[in-house]
């Protein structure tokens, strides 16, 4: 970490504090004397450095575009001119220079700075986005747009190398040349994605890095520039244009795609990137700007471990080091489990997309390499990769995070389901994602799987279950199975040494009663205890249910309760429109079974980011929550049967 200089006098604003004025707006970058860039510069590694010790967050990719932002705000004017960040999570320093630099000490808290950009949050965030692969597209629609409104703004692209192995960065390019022409692509170039890139894309771009004709120009790059800005940039344009193709290799796919690439550069060269950019905003024709930095640049245990550093806890600014995480993560025992699981079937093989810490599959690769495929951002490749696979009488255990699995949606409808395949999706980070906000809360999977032909969907209540449930999908070949599994740890429940295969489709009953039912689905289960008690403690007597199986349902057990209870209360980690509870209300009601049926889950809205104790409280996940819901039908048991199911 930089060492920390002397507070200026005149800054309250988060940080040690180099003698600099504070930045409030884009304009005081501009002002600032070019020699004090480097400075503010540091200052600012300083600031997320000590932040985000404190809160989490993408502390490696913001480390290394202090530089890229600064030359950006440098050159261009937002809100006017629209920056648009693949993924957004490399969106800190952004925020920090237009406005908020007094408020990323509360990034991705409650209440507090969202750590992907949002539309929402300020004018200077043009477009919001927590997924990978849709600035190129999304930029492009507002370069159309400008031209359609006849306006002047520059748009200007920012998308890391692990952008490309997205399918929708490539339907974008095929369309750029098409679509316009004044527009700005910035390939920021650090070679990791969450994991070390892979595939063809990232072996291309490091030749691009190491051929001898590029590095020549990188050599030439700021000699070129400067000589460049002293002449007239439109007449020497088709200039460099043949001379910069002159150095290109053979094919070029940037330039097949029709945009004049330029590049590499050092992505750290500030005056060099201030130069680049006042030369490209000039261009009437679509460019590529591809520059090379350092994921984690200033902060040596960022550099040291990339991924870990891509984002992270609360950790100790002196070494790095982040607190004990005590008990096993879901994610960890997934991974465990499974590898254990693969060593006895030589038919199992996992698969990542880009995601193997996030996963927990790093164990899986180091146990068994010949059986991981890491596909990069490609989640729809992977979900036919794996559909590939299975045909073959393969065993793929397609590991995805909920609300990335969103993107290959049709593969679930159309090549999983349709063919029947016993692809095994497993979904990380079900439920709340908590910090990370609403682009990566997994509310919407029950309603998107449950109703498809053919899948079998399941969510354990405890590790022991879960590995149980691991186990039985590795043994299930009848079709397709999904179980979905939230962040973090859970109750503390070892797996066992043998585990158990349990019968699809079975619920288990933990205690009879007959005046309420409570059937507690998955990380909820513990929810559904605490109101059992609450509710016995009233003296009810309360029946206890961990639903196991989403699809299918225990019909008997269901339709038990229904007919022998006053109320049903159903808990979810999940919007309660088509969800668990839904499920549950459309089978009594096709079983035409008179009982109210109420609900615990989340509300028809996107969740904002923050503790998940408190969005939990602040929407009614809670026991009291249940009971204010089901006391009222408990306690007024002798008033009319009503002719239909009455829904919470």
């Amino acid at each position: 970490m930089p060492e920390e200089n002397e507070s200026p006098e005149e800054d309250s604003s988060p940080g040690s504090g180099l003698p600099l004025p504070e930045v409030r707006s884009p304009v005081d970058v501009k002002s600032l004397p070019e020699e004090d860039l480097p400075l503010l510069a540091q200052r600012i590694r300083e600031v997320l450095i000590d932040c985000l010790s404190k809160t989490g967050g993408h502390l490696g990719p913001n480390l290394g575009v202090v530089e890229l932002t600064l030359a950006l705000h440098r050159v261009f004017e937002t809100p006017k001119d629209k920056f648009v960040f693949d993924v957004s999570h490399q969106g800190y320093v952004h925020k920090m220079l237009t406005g908020r630099w007094d408020r990323i000490d509360t990034i991705r808290q409650y209440q507090g700075l969202n750590g992907f950009l949002l539309r929402s949050e300020s004018a200077h965030d043009a477009y919001g986005a927590g997924h990978a692969g849709t600035a190129l597209s999304a930029a492009l629609g507002m370069a159309a747009a400008r031209d359609l409104n006849g306006s002047d703004e520059q748009v200007v692209a920012v998308a890391g190398d692990a952008a490309f192995t997205c399918g929708p960065s490539y339907e974008a390019l095929n369309n750029i040349a098409s679509a316009t022409k004044k527009f700005i692509v910035v390939l920021n170039d650090n070679e990791w994605s969450i994991g070390p890139n892979v595939g063809a894309i990232a072996r291309y771009l490091n030749e691009l890095q190491t051929h001898s004709a590029y590095a020549h120009l990188h050599e030439k790059a700021a000699a070129f520039v400067e000589k460049l800005m002293g002449k007239s940039v439109r007449k020497l344009a088709a200039k460099v244009e043949e001379s910069a193709k002159s150095l290109l290799l053979p094919s070029v796919i940037f330039e097949e795609f029709g945009l004049r690439y330029y590049g590499p550069i050092d992505g750290h060269d500030l005056p060099l990137l201030i130069k680049t950019f006042e030369f490209l905003k000039e261009q009437e024709d679509p460019v590529l700007l591809h520059i090379i930095t350092e994921k984690g640049r200033g902060y040596k245990p960022a550099l040291e471990n990339p991924m870990k550093f891509h984002g992270l806890g609360p950790y100790k600014t002196e070494t790095g080091e982040t607190p004990p995480s005590g008990q096993a993560t879901y994610s960890q025992i997934f991974a465990e489990t499974v590898a254990r699981y693969a060593k006895d079937d030589e038919k199992v093989v996992a698969i990542t997309a880009a995601m193997p810490n996030g996963t927990g599959l790093v164990h899986f690769q180091k146990e068994i390499p010949e059986r991981y495929f890491d596909v990069g951002i490609a989640e729809e490749h992977a979900a036919l990769f794996a559909c590939g696979l299975a045909t073959q009488g393969i065993k793929p255990f397609l590991t995805i995070y909920s609300t990335f699995f969103q993107r290959a949606y049709d593969m679930a409808i159309h090549d999983i389901g349709i063919q029947n395949l016993p692809v095994r999706l497993c979904m990380d980070r079900a439920g709340l994602s908590g910090d990370d906000g609403p682009t990566h809360h997994g509310l919407f999977d029950i309603g998107y799987l449950r109703h498809l032909p053919n899948w079998v969907l399941m969510q354990p209540k405890d590790e022991d279950e879960f590995a149980d449930m691991l186990w039985t999908m590795t043994n299930y070949d009848g079709g397709p199975s999904a179980i979905r599994y939230p962040r973090g740890a859970g109750v503390g429940a070892s797996p066992k040494s043998t585990p158990e295969l349990l019968e699809i489709g079975k619920a288990e009953v933990v205690a009879d009663g007959k005046d309420v039912a409570l059937f507690g689905l998955g990380n909820l289960f513990e929810l559904a205890e605490e109101a059992r008690e609450k509710l016995e403690e009233k003296g009810y007597s309360v029946a206890l249910i961990n639903p196991r199986w989403i699809k299918p349902l225990d019909a008997e057990c269901v339709e038990h309760y229904a007919k022998n209870c006053a109320v049903i209360c159903t808990f979810e980690d999940h919007v309660l429109h088509n969800g668990f509870g839904c499920a549950l209300i459309e089978h009594i009601n096709d079983a035409r079974i008179n009982i109210p049926v109420e609900r615990v889950g989340w509300p028809d809205q996107f969740i904002e980011h923050g503790k998940v104790s408190i969005l939990r409280e602040k929407y009614g996940i809670t026991a009291d929550a249940c009971l204010d819901k089901v006391l009222p039908h408990l306690e007024s048991r002798s008033r009319p049967e009503r002719s239909a199911v009455e829904v919470g």
